[in-house]
């Protein structure tokens, strides 16, 4: 389906192109929520006529956007779940699950559609998770899964030591699936050395 865009939309095009897209996106989200029109002659025309009103609009919404995101610019957002003995989460992690996190936590109205998870959150731990308040403003903030808040504040105390600050681009930054697995291997290798040193001590007696 053929639309004009009425403001900058991420991945489309900016305000007055004329872009295709699925029949479904344009009727369940951008016409109904007035980023867009269907590419007729008449919403042409209306869009010439009310450009610079359009224009101004969308510059309120990031003067708005901006004023807000500094509310949660690399802030941390707890969310306690259940999980295995390996930190692999019982249940799931949503956009909406984070969105409602954020506006509890700091007073910031976030919706699902703005939070940008480009890996399913599938362990506990740390990772960071992109939130844009408006295609052109956006920011990362550190999404903290944990069984309990005091689990979770000790998680991000380690996160912000000095020595996780020194490791950085290492394992500070390990992917909580990756940070797991890592930790598992660990465990397994102790277990084979306290295999073997039980073993060598059986041999002496």
């Amino acid at each position: 389906m053929e639309i004009i865009l009425l403001e900058r939309v991420n991945k489309l095009g900016f305000p007055g192109e004329i872009v295709n897209v699925k029949p479904g996106y344009a009727r369940n989200f951008l016409i109904p929520k007035s980023k867009a029109l269907r590419a007729t002659e008449a919403s042409k025309t209306f869009f010439e006529e009310r450009k610079k009103e359009l224009e101004a609009q969308n510059e309120l919404r990031i003067k708005e956007a901006k004023a807000n995101i500094s509310s949660i610019d690399g802030k941390f957002v707890v969310l306690i779940r259940q999980a295995g003995e390996d930190g692999r989460l019982f249940g799931s992690v949503s956009t909406r699950d984070i969105a409602e996190a954020l506006t509890k936590a700091y007073g910031v109205e976030v919706k699902r559609n703005q939070v940008i998870i480009q890996d399913p959150v599938k362990y506990l731990g740390i990772s960071e998770i992109e939130v844009a308040l408006h295609a052109d403003v956006s920011t990362k903030i550190k999404l903290n899964v944990a069984r309990t808040e005091d689990e979770a504040g000790e998680a991000k105390k380690s996160y912000l030591s000095p020595e996780a600050k020194k490791t950085e681009g290492k394992e500070a930054l390990l992917s909580p699936k990756k940070a797991a697995k890592k930790q598992k291997n660990e465990d397994e290798l102790q277990a084979s050395e306290d295999e073997l040193e039980d073993s060598e001590d059986e041999q002496e007696a």
